[in-house]
């Protein structure tokens, strides 16, 4: 995964964001110095002679010299005003992105909804959650509300922070320059789990991205022993089934993420968990241990329904 650093950017609207922290980090760091600066000369000067010089000409230098100060700092500070909005609306702008790919992000407490919709066929577009596949040199047209609370998705490498505010739909683009993993995360407190929602960017080239959407598009795989077929009995008889959607079975719920392909993602609980058999049966039997106040509720089943259930999970890949 790449260093979330928002000053190691990987797009364009990172680069234009990054460029203007150092504008703004280089001009705060003249005037600082230059204000140490002054303030040493005054201090030496004063040692140097105690005695106050009261002229006419001293008076008028020092005039000049406040003036010359106050018009440099206006101009500076209009300065950095206008590249700051030229940069914000650069960012910020939408309508010119025609050739924009669609995803939609839905902040809920405390993980991320992501679906690509499919103008063509609405049925068929594709749910994950806590992962954004992306394909590289693409603009990726990011539409973020929210189901709860205020959210705020921030991806550094890739964007700077949008919020997800209840009853609105705001937008963000994003665009990789290069392959690789972004880790991005909620910005805006919302609640006990709030440091515990993460989410990944996987930038990949468009072959790779193509095939990964192919297979998201399927459903899930039928059980091919006696195991994963009672593990998927398991799953519909248990609570699972009225939380969480499987595309292919009797399970459509959306009150959790989707898991018709979950076993692919790299992460359990927003970014909390590695993806692993051990973390899982760990998430499923008692997940407020792990993560206190999410949704998932413990669930109570014998050592072979918990079994049986993770060899029919582990298909869901």
């Amino acid at each position: 995964m790449v260093a979330q650093d928002a000053l190691n950017a990987a797009g364009a609207e990172a680069e234009s964001l990054k460029n203007l922290w150092w504008i703004f980090f280089w001009v705060c760091s003249a005037v600082y110095a230059s204000m140490i600066g002054f303030f040493i000369a005054a201090w030496i000067r004063g040692r140097r002679n105690a005695a106050p010089i009261v002229s006419e000409t001293a008076d008028k230098r020092l005039m000049t010299a406040v003036g010359a100060a106050t018009v440099l700092s206006i101009v500076g500070l209009l300065t950095l005003l206008v590249i700051s909005v030229a940069v914000g609306h650069a960012v910020g702008t939408f309508g010119t992105n025609a050739n924009a790919m669609e995803v939609e992000v839905t902040g809920h407490q405390w993980w991320w909804e992501v679906k690509y919709p499919d103008s063509a066929e609405p049925t068929h577009q594709i749910v994950t959650a806590n992962e954004i596949h992306i394909p590289i040199h693409k603009p990726i047209l990011l539409r973020l509300d929210t189901r709860d609370v205020i959210h705020s998705l921030w991806i550094p490498n890739l964007h700077g922070k949008r919020d997800l505010i209840p009853g609105r739909v705001n937008k963000i683009i994003i665009e990789a320059d290069h392959p690789g993993v972004y880790r991005g995360q909620c910005a805006e407190f919302c609640g006990l789990q709030h440091a515990h929602m993460a989410l990944t960017v996987i930038a990949e080239g468009p072959e790779q991205f193509a095939k990964w959407k192919a297979h998201q598009g399927e459903g899930a795989p039928t059980p091919l022993t006696p195991d994963q077929a009672r593990g998927q009995q398991v799953f519909l008889g248990a609570p699972c089934a009225n939380c969480h959607n499987i595309t292919g079975i009797d399970a459509s719920a959306t009150l959790g993420p989707d898991l018709t392909h979950f076993r692919s993602r790299s992460t359990l609980a927003a970014g909390l968990l590695q993806n692993t058999r051990g973390n899982l049966a760990g998430w499923i039997t008692n997940a407020q241990a792990i993560k206190p106040g999410a949704q998932m509720p413990a669930n109570q089943m014998s050592a072979v329904e918990l079994q049986n259930l993770l060899a029919y999970l582990d298909t869901l890949r």
